[in-house]
């Protein structure tokens, strides 16, 4: 009986030839979970002059006060020196820093130490940015975003709530215990999440052109299963069937329209539970979580009834929070839990960092309580996966054969031209270099 094992599924790399490492921001300060903040500590940054503008600034190898720099594609910034910047700061946007948590950036390239540029010409409503994940044996290959995933750096001399006692679960569970999991005692669950490998945007170009995608497989793939295919199907047979592997994450394919249509059914919802596109989604039999007890104005701690299904935050409390959205983990690290410690931590005193809000806001309990529903759906869809994965290394449609890379490589799509793994010539519009010079392409 036809099947595809690991050493025969094709790579994930030659079907997406294009990957780009996530930009890497060099400074915690331009990222924040409110865009309030991210402006008063531009603000802030102006004011100060000499040394204590470049104390604040945070300067690295790659960026200082004096880097000559030019704008990120797309986005209208000064490109003058730091040292003698004046004005507002560009207008910040969304972007992900952090396994479901999106938050907001300030995109001046002069604050960036690694913006990715390339990324940048092609980040706008039609693109899909799919995100490489560190292996871990509960968590997923592969994440998406609609908007543009970074890297922030590692928080200067903050602690979180050093008054009181690390995390605490009211009802612990043995796979997460320590105490009876010595396997999983030295993973401290507020540890900072493992880094993403590389970022495989969906589409070359801008407004949804040119797809990421090994020329001749978006054919194959339509002509052995019968009927058209979009990329975004491919995308979503990718997110449902893609497993860890020695050489990056691996794609088994099949020809097989039933189990094509089951495996992209799953993908595309996972799709829009990672995007977060449309409708806020209900969690089944239409619950919802809510506060049940109204918040203080600034949480501590967060401590997990797992009984109960609810999570406390001091004296407020809501609910339900189903254990497998407390317990969601990706790369090792539990997201919910980080989520919080990128909220509650407090900044070292006098830095920009420290510019932050005094009360939590309430954008930021709606953005929780649709996490705990995200995270819920996604781990319900996640135990239809083994089932899946059974399936394309068993066939059980004798009549339907695997698309192995051997196939692949005798059908003269793979592997990919050397072309593909490069980023698309784009110049849309003229991009302004240092000091108000335009850049040439």
């Amino acid at each position: 009986m036809p099947s595809v094992t690991h050493d025969d599924a094709p790579l994930l790399a030659d079907l997406m030839p294009w990957s780009v490492a996530p930009p890497r921001l060099g400074r915690a300060w331009p990222t924040a979970p409110d865009s309030a903040s991210l402006k008063a500590r531009w603000d802030a940054l102006l004011k100060a002059e000499g040394p204590d503008r470049e104390a604040l600034f945070g300067a690295t190898r790659a960026r200082t006060l004096h880097s000559a720099v030019g704008q990120l594609p797309g986005h209208s910034s000064g490109t003058g020196r730091l040292a003698r910047a004046s004005g507002p700061c560009a207008e910040p946007v969304r972007v992900l820093v952090g396994p479901f948590d999106e938050q907001w950036l300030i995109p001046d390239h002069r604050l960036i130490d690694a913006a990715r540029p390339e990324l940048w010409r092609v980040a706008d409503e039609h693109q899909v940015f799919a995100v490489e994940q560190p292996p871990a044996p509960d968590g997923p290959a592969l994440l998406v975003s609609s908007v543009l995933p970074v890297v922030p750096p590692q928080p200067r001399n903050q602690q979180r709530n050093p008054q009181r006692n690390p995390l605490q679960t009211a009802q612990t569970n043995p796979r997460t215990n320590p105490q009876t999991n010595p396997q999983r005692s030295s993973q401290a669950k507020t540890a900072p999440a493992a880094r993403p490998g590389r970022v495989r945007p969906l589409y070359r170009r801008p407004g949804g052109l040119e797809p990421n995608l090994s020329p001749g497989l978006l054919e194959l793939l339509s002509e052995r299963l019968g009927h058209p295919l979009t990329p975004l199907d491919v995308l979503a047979w990718t997110v449902a069937t893609a497993r860890p592997g020695p050489n990056g994450p691996t794609v088994p394919l099949t020809a097989d329209p039933e189990l094509w249509a089951q495996g992209t059914e799953l993908g595309h919802r996972m799709l829009w539970l990672m995007r977060r596109d449309g409708e806020r989604p209900k969690l089944p039999g239409g619950r919802r979580p809510y506060v049940r007890a109204p918040l203080p104005p600034f949480p501590l701690e967060p401590r997990y009834d797992r009984e109960e299904e609810t999570l406390g935050l001091d004296e407020g409390r809501i609910s339900p929070v189903p254990p497998a959205a407390w317990d969601f983990e990706v790369g090792g690290v539990r997201v919910l839990d980080q989520w919080f410690t990128n909220r509650i931590t407090r900044p070292e005193p006098g830095t920009l960092e420290a510019i932050r809000p005094t009360t939590w806001p309430q954008p930021w309990t709606s953005e929780l309580l649709e996490l705990v529903t995200v995270l819920t759906l996604l781990a319900e869809l996640r135990t239809q996966q083994p089932e899946l994965f059974r399936h394309t290394q068993h066939s059980q449609h004798t009549r339907h054969t695997p698309i192995t890379a051997t196939d692949l490589r005798k059908a003269g799509v793979l592997p990919p031209p050397d072309s593909t793994r490069r980023p698309a010539s784009v110049l849309n519009h003229p991009e302004e270099g240092p000091e108000g010079q335009f850049a040439l392409l």
